[in-house]
């Protein structure tokens, strides 16, 4: 947009001059002295620092052009053509001041030679103010084929949307429909970019990227590779493509798993040249490896069949001279060290023949009405007109193949395809646009020896859980559940021995039950895309959700109703005094109840928000076992609803609760053994174990989950060890006891916890401090009953020696066994002392003090709560036989 305000404000600004000053050289050419000299007017890019300088090679060429012309008698026959020229850098500021220089100078032109598309666009969008035809030899732009903008412009050199078509034809033979494009902020390369991708979209082709740049391009490189592109077609002039090239060298964007396509007119050795001048930080081997193997296209420049051209030269001879003329221009060319521009010479050579042969079918034309090119002025509009049609006819054999103009002033060309190989360009083949031909010479060569991709193939790797860890993790679960299995065989068979009858064998069924749905779940967290198709994986993470969850409830929830009720029992036995007997089928309904809830939850659950198979996508890896340009997208499947935090929040939110509360109720339980529950304590431990490990399990898997195998085998082995530690805790005392002691009437002997706690013990000795303070206290009693028995006989003795009666015997009063009651000793522990009386007097003889020894009493001769001193009837605790 800038460049198109530059150029109309230039042509506005020559449309200004022309208004004000008039048309230049109105004088009537007769008068002047060359009256035999056609005066054309040239612009040649030789000395700027940007853009194409190929005026360097095109302006001796077209010297040679003019040189041949004068010498042909039979070619505009009394008249000789005149070039005058000057530098315009490619610089459209600078072309449209030589044009004007050139314009408003004597001698009068009677039409322009241009080069550079952005100098030629500006030239020829202003000379049809003077009308002028304009032949540039050098401009490619798709811009310049505009007839409405560009009315009386025609060119040797072909668009450079001729290329497109060739670069859409390889892309289709070598299967690339991936492309990206960098192109310099230049219109030529807009206007061609917009076409390529005009023709891009017609064939199928995906654009990846569109990067552009105006004098740095490393953003726009990196960006490609950010992009992933690996076909990328390079557009811009030869100076920027070395800044591009050096780049690519150290972004890594070349070798086996990229194609570049590059503009052919680029000389030869173009990666090469000026490096230092242009401070190119890359060395001339970093360079050499950057270009090797890319494309380049270009419309054929020079007659490739050798054959003699119009100017009885062929394109040989055409080399061999050029070359000579460069050689006294000071350009090296014995060590092919060619100008910019060579590519583009014929093309300039064959521009001036153009012109000649346009001149003299004007001239005919104007003899024939009495007029002369001589006449010409930049109002002769008729003349101008002729001039139009005699060059849009012309054609010819030169050294640059067939020339002949499109009606859009295009030039006709094949196009060749060359590749670079080994630092030199290979001819690949050609391609004929009008014909839709391609001839192919089958030499590519491409480094790694295969076509390179359009694209990283990325293959998707579902991550499984590994095989082995499944298999050992599934055998132990196997064990698991056939342990189960037997220990639910025998709990029933021996479920009337009273050390299984005392634990209730069916909450230790319902508990193994619940064992056996854990570690069944342990087969389907493991099963994943290696089993089970992506349709049926839903169904597999129901299953999961359910087996668990149940099995869980079913496990713990046997073990928490037991140290429930033992807790109920401690409570409620402390606050009335009473026995309470424990009812089996309150333990079963709070088990029913926790199933109920779980139920609820998980059809809520299911029919709400179902659990679906969800795809975690992984970062790109590299494969390690190929070399192809591949990569590797791992996914990995998990089970999840839309609102999945929210159902997992509920749910262990709940279970969570049910944890707590019952490590709290074992760890109030730890000391207290019933005999209706003999297995409290290990039910106990069981909960503490199945609490922690809970505790760790649940954010360690949220944590790993991305690691499949990890994740798993945390998993498995949580489940696991709660469920072996369960049964464990709760069955191997039984089995022990059972396996010991075959018979029930020895199993009260075999019951390491029935012995002594250390409340027994501690209450035992408490007894024992009480006893000795009541012996102590009814031997000061019975010494005190003695003094006064004594003194009671004294008073009788005295009485029945005074009167005539006999008293009785002290003896006599003496038999009668003398008890403390409630207001002195224990019956059931004190015994009262004996008195055998006799004359003398008598001493009382202690029947001896008998104390229940709890360390080999059993539950009914145990020591049971004191109330008033006297033995209750039987204890409130009754502890167990067979404590487990």
């Amino acid at each position: 947009m800038r460049l198109n305000l530059l150029f109309l404000s230039i042509a506005v600004a020559v449309g200004l001059a022309v208004a004000v000053f008039g048309p230049p050289h109105m004088s009537n050419p007769l008068l002047t002295k060359d009256d035999n000299v056609l005066h054309i007017a040239g612009i040649f890019p030789i000395g700027g620092k940007g853009g194409w300088q190929g005026g360097q090679a095109c302006q001796p060429a077209a010297r040679l052009a003019l040189e041949d012309v004068n010498n042909r008698t039979d070619l505009l026959p009394g008249f000789i053509l005149k070039l005058h020229w000057n530098d315009s850098e490619c610089e459209p500021g600078l072309g449209a001041s030589v044009m004007y220089n050139l314009l408003y100078n004597k001698p009068q032109k009677l039409m322009l030679l241009a080069g550079c598309s952005t100098v030629c666009t500006t030239v020829a969008e202003a000379a049809k103010m003077w009308n002028l035809v304009v032949l540039c030899y050098g401009a490619s732009s798709p811009a310049l084929s505009d007839r409405n903008r560009f009315p009386t412009l025609f060119r040797t050199h072909p668009s450079a949307t001729v290329h497109n078509p060739t670069r859409i034809k390889l892309m289709e033979k070598f299967g690339w429909s991936r492309v990206a494009i960098l192109q310099q902020a230049e219109e030529v390369f807009i206007s061609t970019v917009e076409d390529l991708e005009a023709r891009c979209k017609e064939a199928g082709i995906e654009i990846v990227t569109r990067q552009s740049f105006l004098s740095d391009p490393t953003d726009a490189v990196r960006n490609l590779r950010r992009q992933d592109a690996r076909v990328i077609v390079g557009l811009f002039y030869v100076v920027a493509a070395r800044r591009v090239l050096c780049e690519v060298y150290k972004h890594k964007l070349y070798g086996k798993s990229y194609v570049w396509f590059f503009i052919g007119w680029y000389e030869d050795d173009w990666f090469e040249q000026n490096l230092e001048k242009e401070k190119i930080n890359c060395t001339r081997e970093q360079m050499r490896i950057a270009a090797e193997g890319h494309l380049t296209t270009e419309a054929l420049m020079w007659n490739q069949n050798n054959q003699r051209t119009l100017s009885g030269m062929t394109s040989d001879d055409f080399r061999i001279r050029l070359n000579e003329a460069l050689k006294k221009e000071n350009y090296d060319i014995d060590n092919m060290r060619y100008p910019e521009g060579y590519q583009e010479a014929p093309l300039a050579y064959d521009a001036v023949w153009a012109v000649a042969l346009a001149f003299n079918k004007t001239m005919e034309k104007l003899d024939r009405v009495g007029k002369s090119l001589k006449n010409f002025t930049y109002t002769d509009k008729e003349t101008a007109d002729d001039i139009y049609s005699a060059i849009n006819s012309t054609q010819f054999l030169g050294v640059s193949g067939h020339v002949a103009f499109s009606s859009q002033g295009d030039r006709i060309a094949l196009t060749q395809i060359e590749q670079m190989i080994d630092g030199k360009y290979v001819l690949l083949g050609y391609y004929d646009t009008q014909s839709d031909n391609l001839t192919w010479n089958n030499k590519e060569k491409w480094i790694g020896g295969k076509v390179p991709q359009d694209r990283t193939i990325v293959r998707t790797v579902l991550r499984t859980v590994s095989l082995g860890l499944f298999i050992s993790m599934g055998t132990v679960s196997v064990v698991g559940i056939l342990w189960a299995i037997a220990l639910i065989v025998f709990n029933i068979l021996h479920r009337h021995r009273k050390v299984i009858e005392t634990s209730h064998p069916v909450c230790n069924t319902i508990m193994l039950v619940g064992v056996c749905l854990c570690l069944g779940s342990v087969f389907l967290l493991g099963l994943d895309g290696r089993f089970v198709e992506s349709e049926s994986y839903p169904a597999v993470c129901q299953a999961r959700a359910w087996i668990l969850t149940l099995g869980f409830t079913l496990g713990y929830g046997a073990m928490f109703s037991k140290v429930w009720r033992v807790h109920r029992l401690t409570t409620k036995s402390k606050q009335d005094g009473k026995v309470k007997k424990v009812e089996p089928w309150k333990l079963y309904w709070m088990v029913g109840g926790f199933l109920i809830v779980d139920i609820i939850l998980m059809l809520c659950w299911q029919i709400i928000d179902p659990l679906q198979r969800s795809i975690e996508i992984f970062p790109l890896e590299d494969p390690s076992s190929t070399d192809d340009d591949i990569k590797i997208r791992p996914e990995l499947e998990h089970c999840e609803s839309h609102h999945n935090n929210v159902w997992l929040g509920i749910l262990c939110g709940y279970k969570g609760l049910i944890l707590i509360f019952g490590l709290f109720l074992a760890y109030e339980t730890r000391s207290i053994k019933v005999k209706q529950i003999n297995d409290s304590r290990y039910v106990g431990m069981a909960i503490y174990n199945v609490v922690v490990l809970c505790l760790i399990t649940a954010p360690v898997i949220m944590v790993i989950a991305s690691q499949q195998d990890a994740s798993f085998a945390f998993e498995a082995l949580a489940i696991i060890f709660c469920c072996f530690l369960s049964m464990a805790l709760v069955f191997v005392p039984k089995i022990a006891e059972i396996i010991q002691h075959p018979r029930d009437k020895v199993e009260a002997k075999y019951n390491t916890d029935a012995g002594v706690s250390k409340e027994d013990e501690d209450r035992y000795h408490s007894l024992l401090a009480e006893n000795d303070e009541l012996q102590k206290l009814i031997s000061a009693k019975e010494e005190k009953i003695r003094i006064l028995k004594i003194k009671l006989q004294e008073r009788e003795s005295m009485k029945s020696s005074g009167t005539d009666g006999t008293a009785p015997s002290a003896a006599e009063g003496m038999n009668e066994p003398i008890c403390l009651g409630a207001g002195g000793v224990r019956n059931n522990l004190i015994p009262a002392r004996t008195y055998h009386g006799n004359a003398a007097g008598a001493q009382p003889e202690p029947a001896g003090l008998i104390l229940p020894d709890p360390f080999t009493t059993n539950s009914d001769s145990a020591i049971g709560p004191i109330s008033g001193y006297t033995r209750s009837s039987q204890s409130d605790f009754e502890f167990s036989e067979s404590y487990l």
